[in-house]
């Protein structure tokens, strides 16, 4: 199978569509190529003869044109480099399906009779580390003390229950969480596991964005962790 088929059918695998016609571009530039000639024989033939075309003009003419259609198979290069790396990324992007990721996020879900899972990345060592669970409303539903702790990531988990003594229902939460450096309370980012539904292929600067089970779409750039 060419290059070319295989591409396409992976952006057609991902519901993509890629319609450059490469054929006919190809064409376009013969084409052009032709017709420069026969305008260069056609003006070395009706030149004046007491004024003809210097060997300069003519040269810089050839170098001119040369410079266009070296411009053009440039620009075909660049092309299929881009199409090689869109390829790469759905390959990419097929792998992560249904795969476990690290993001940080200030929301995490827990699923019907499973467990809410994340990490605290400390820059250094803290005390009194605590994340706070809360409900849609912002009501505190879950205090999870991790005490003193060493620089790094330090996970935790939530099965929904609450300090009440109840369960929550599955759903979204909003997560915080606190600790004491230098004697004084500091906001620490958490970082939660979420479930890779799909994958979009986004522009070149957004690259592959990342559409997590409850948690809505991350660009995988700030993805901290494949599991």
């Amino acid at each position: 199978m060419s290059t070319a088929a295989l591409t396409n059918d992976i952006y057609a695998s991902l519901g993509l569509t890629k319609t450059e016609d490469k054929e006919e571009k190809r064409s376009s530039n013969e084409l052009a190529q032709e017709d420069f000639m026969k305008l260069m024989v056609t003006q070395l033939t009706h030149q004046d003869p007491f004024k003809p075309m210097e060997n300069g003009d003519f040269l810089a003419q050839i170098a001119q044109f040369s410079s266009v259609s070296g411009l053009d198979k440039l620009n075909d290069s660049f092309s299929s480099l881009a199409a090689s790396m869109a390829s790469n990324q759905a390959m990419q992007a097929g792998s992560l399906l249904n795969r476990e990721v690290v993001v940080e996020s200030e929301h995490g879900l827990l699923p019907q009779g499973g467990m809410m899972a994340g990490m605290v990345d400390l820059p250094t060592s803290a005390g009194n580390v605590v994340v706070s669970i809360k409900d849609a409303q912002g009501a505190l539903v879950k205090e999870i003390t991790l005490g003193t702790q060493s620089e790094g990531r330090i996970g935790f988990g939530w099965d929904g229950s609450m300090d009440n003594g109840d369960y929550a229902p599955p759903g979204v939460y909003s997560i915080s969480t606190e600790a004491v450096m230098d004697n004084e309370n500091v906001a620490l980012p958490t970082l939660v596991v979420a479930r890779v539904e799909s994958v979009s292929l986004g522009t070149a600067e957004q690259g592959l964005i990342l559409n997590l089970n409850g948690l809505g779409s991350v660009a995988f750039n700030n993805v901290a962790e494949i599991r």
